[in-house]
């Protein structure tokens, strides 16, 4: 039978029959898999929300840039108007991080790790305990500190902001530090620009967005490997003040490439995904791993990641190659209200994301928000995970494919580009390539397909669309595109 093909869009319709072209079909949306629900904020309040986090009694606990912290009962709830929001502590500064542990909350704030709790059981917290203020701060409105939940050995991880994002003038700044479960403060990482969130994966190693400027082309995920070099050179003359780290790595060479210096100075780690400018967002900022043992849908394990100035969610999925982190992103759910900025599982497997758009700016057309993404059941056909091969990828989708349009070569493209590893801000798409698909095998169990590529190249994103894929129902895929970071090509024998 003769078949007529509309053209793929978010509103578009998949191939039809021309009996069937009378009654189109709408195709499924970001929606229909994940449902986004928003909390009614007190009338009258700025919650500019920095950081979120669980309080042993259910309570959810959101902190804000202008130094408050808010419980929110009920955040669960079928409803969002069901939560009931009070105030538990003020006066503090600009909170990018919280971590509940025992009956205390430590918080990241500009200045200092302070933790709190209630001790008369009014609901309002009344005992203040500085654990650490051992780096130093100056006037400028970017020196943030972003802070970790509580790693394996009990320490909390801050990364501090640049000084006006682009120098370090002050101790420590463009660092991580880890603070110890006994206060002690210890230099971990140099190298660091903007960040704008900082996590754990599945295994407890942690990582950090960095955001496009001086020495990012763009914006990427990084990971924190204590005594290495994350990439921005101005925050190499403080190594006198951590002398356990040794000398200071080399400064690397403005106008060369990532994989280039990273083979020239031993202790820098490139960024392990890199989120293509424009396409994938323009503000990365926090990350968390989804460990609701599938509550959320498929992606098990996987980063979920925000962006702040698109006012979306991204998905992370990385693996081990040569030892070193690296991997693909996907995009993932639009639409939230505000700049999104961090976000945290629910016990119910919800993911709750909070956003602020003040100096910032967001497609969010909220000044703050606070809001939650829940899973509907329903499975949406996506690439579930993109591993690299010795000459391609491998491909695993979330439902069985069409073996005719998930085998044919016509069904993908692929091309290749990098960044300039510079001084300047940011830097535009080089070293395009488009190598050619050669070959591709579908697996037994139609879920998986092998993709044999003419030529890799190392240090490049290789950014793969498949508009052409169809699920064995007949379903293109909800997000056809998949950016993965190929900093090093796995070897035959691994």
């Amino acid at each position: 039978m003769k078949q007529t093909v509309f053209a793929i869009s978010v509103c578009a319709l998949w191939t039809v029959s021309a009996t069937q072209a009378q009654t189109p079909q709408k195709l499924p949306a970001e929606e229909d898999y994940y449902k986004l629900l928003r909390y009614d904020l007190p009338k009258g309040e700025v919650l500019e929300v920095g950081a979120l986090e669980w309080m042993p009694d259910g309570r959810l606990a959101v902190g804000t840039r202008r130094g408050e912290i808010w419980l929110v009962a009920n955040a669960l709830a079928a409803d969002p108007k069901q939560a009931r929001f009070s105030r538990f502590a003020h006066g503090l500064h600009e909170i990018l991080g919280l971590a509940a542990k025992d009956d205390w909350l430590y918080v990241t704030q500009r200045c200092d790790i302070t933790r709190i709790k209630d001790t008369n059981g009014d609901n309002r917290a009344d005992l203040f305990e500085v654990i650490n203020d051992d780096w130093e701060i100056g006037g400028d409105y970017h020196e943030y500190a972003f802070g970790s939940r509580f790693d394996k050995e009990g320490n909390l991880w801050v990364v501090l902001c640049l000084t006006g994002s682009f120098t370090s003038d002050n101790k420590f700044r463009g660092w991580c530090v880890r603070i110890t479960p006994e206060g002690k403060m210890i230099p971990t990482c140099s190298g660091i620009r903007s960040p704008g969130g900082i996590g754990m994966n599945a295994v407890g190693d942690m990582f950090y967005t960095d955001n496009q400027g001086t020495w990012n082309g763009t914006c990427g995920l990084k990971h924190l490997i204590p005594g290495r070099f994350m990439g921005h050179p101005d925050s190499l003359r403080w190594y006198s003040f951590a002398p356990e780290l040794g000398p200071a790595p080399l400064a690397p060479k403005s106008g060369s490439r990532l994989m280039i210096e990273a083979k020239r100075i031993p202790q820098f780690v490139p960024p392990a995904v890199l989120f293509p400018y424009g396409k994938m967002g323009q503000s990365a900022s926090g990350i968390e791993c989804d460990l609701s043992g599938g509550k959320f849908g498929p992606f098990a394990k996987q980063l979920f990641v925000n962006d702040q100035t698109h006012s979306t969610v991204m998905r992370v999925f990385l693996e081990k190659v040569q030892g070193h982190y690296q991997g693909a992103c996907f995009p993932f759910r639009q639409g939230f209200g505000s700049g999104n900025v961090p976000l945290r599982f629910g016990a119910d497997g919800s993911l709750v994301v909070g956003g602020t758009s003040r100096g910032w700016g967001s497609r969010g057309n909220k000044s703050f928000a606070l809001e939650r993404l829940l899973w509907t059941g329903k499975t949406p056909f996506e690439i579930l995970e993109m591993h690299a091969k010795p000459d391609g990828f491998e491909l695993t989708f979330t439902h069985p494919v069409d073996p005719a349009t998930a085998g044919s070569r016509a069904s993908y493209q692929i091309k290749t580009y990098a960044y300039i590893y510079q001084s300047s801000y940011g830097s535009p798409e080089v070293d395009q390539t488009y190598p050619l698909i050669e070959r591709v095998d579908v697996g037994r169990d139609h879920k998986s397909v092998r993709l044999y590529v003419s030529k890799l190249e190392e240090g490049n994103i290789h950014e793969l669309t498949a508009p052409g894929v169809r699920s064995a129902s007949g379903l293109p895929l909800l997000h056809p595109e998949a950016y993965y970071t190929l900093n090093y090509i796995p070897k035959i024998r691994q």
